[in-house]
């Protein structure tokens, strides 16, 4: 496992501060300028200036202006800041934790067990008697692949948490054995799935943003904004971490306190946004990889700065979902994929010439 103790040794953690509050300011402004050309662009060609002019003059909105607006382009972009976020703060936080620049939350298996909730929901969902199925309606789904990920990341603290200590080392394992058995259970499902809820598993898999709505921003934009605010907090006791458990309980650090928060908001948030908008990959490893080489291992700016780039990134790569193949929709999750397994590749290829790797 690749430690981050030697970036520490080399970068000035006050250098480290002061670039990540300067990148604070940037990483906003190019964001708000994201939301702007997100909301404006589409397959439906309605002025956003000409929206932005009725509403300063109290003019109504005529209804496709409503509609694409208020209806499709505004949640879905809040929806994308949220997940986008969620993701690159997961990251940050998870790469922090393990002490390890290549981790990211799909280590712990919060994403192999929503998707698992999600498949069941669709493939067995039929079977549920009609009153549960009449409480939840269209959103069976997203509590199923909610409810997943979280007795994931339950059970998996169960197994790695001995007389009240985790062992980070035995999660990555359990993870990642946790992580094939989801998938395997969830391969027999999609084996006797039929054509329909094929092509539903299919779409829900690769991601995307398409079926935002106002409800599901209301019921998992809170969580993840509050995972977040807590991720926050966790900076320096991650600084503390990447110097070893033993030099971080030495400096007044509750070592499990940290791993017991940690883990929670990560599986929460990482657990509403794969509910809401299925698979979506690359954000959560390359975000926080690339801004710790940029601008240094602070995490008391690095996990706030990944929120903001992850956000950023997941806004164009929904912006590219939309027009590239218009009217039609691609998978957010390919465009994702597209972008980021380059990016990725020059990052190890960077990294083993430098030695670090």
């Amino acid at each position: 496992m690749v430690s981050l103790n030697s970036e520490f040794e080399k970068t000035n953690l006050i250098d480290s501060l002061s670039a990540g509050r300067r990148a604070h300011k940037i990483l906003l402004i190019f964001l708000l300028l994201s939301c702007l050309l997100s909301i404006a662009i589409g397959p439906v060609n309605v002025s956003l200036w000409a929206v932005l002019h009725k509403l300063v003059t109290g003019q109504p909105l005529n209804t496709l202006e409503h509609v694409i607006f208020w209806d499709i382009r505004l949640p879905r972009l809040v929806m994308g800041i949220c997940v986008g976020a969620a993701l690159g703060v997961s990251g940050a936080v998870m790469q922090g934790l393990f002490r390890n620049p290549l981790a990211d939350p799909g280590l712990i298996g919060v994403g192999a067990g929503a998707s698992l909730g999600a498949i069941i929901a669709i493939v067995m969902g039929g079977a549920l008697p009609n009153f549960i199925i009449s409480i939840f309606g269209n959103y069976l789904v997203i509590f199923a692949a909610f409810l997943g990920g979280w007795l994931s990341i339950l059970l998996l603290y169960r197994l790695t948490t001995r007389q009240g200590q985790t062992s980070i080392a035995t999660m990555l394992l359990a993870g990642i054995a946790l992580a094939a058995l989801a998938g395997a259970i969830s391969g027999v499902l999609v084996y006797i799935a039929d054509d329909r809820q094929l092509r539903d598993l299919t779409f829900w898999g690769l991601g995307s943003l398409a079926g935002a709505t106002w409800t599901k921003v209301m019921g998992a934009c809170p969580l993840i904004l509050f995972s977040i605010a807590i991720a926050t907090t966790l900076g320096r006791g991650l600084n503390g971490l990447a110097l070893g458990e033993a030099t971080a309980h030495q400096i007044g650090i509750s070592t499990q306190r940290l791993k017991n928060i940690a883990i929670f908001a990560v599986a929460a948030a990482t657990g509403a946004a794969v509910a809401v908008s299925g698979g979506i990959g690359f954000i959560g490893i390359i975000v926080p990889h690339f801004l710790r080489q940029t601008i240094g291992p602070d995490h008391q700016t690095l996990i706030l700065n990944s929120g903001l780039l992850g956000a950023m990134i997941l806004i164009f790569a929904d912006m590219i979902s939309r027009i590239i193949v218009a009217p039609s929709e691609l998978p957010i999750g390919i465009v994702t994929a597209i972008l980021g397994s380059p990016v990725f590749l020059w990052i190890l290829l960077k990294q083993r010439n430098s030695g670090i790797l």
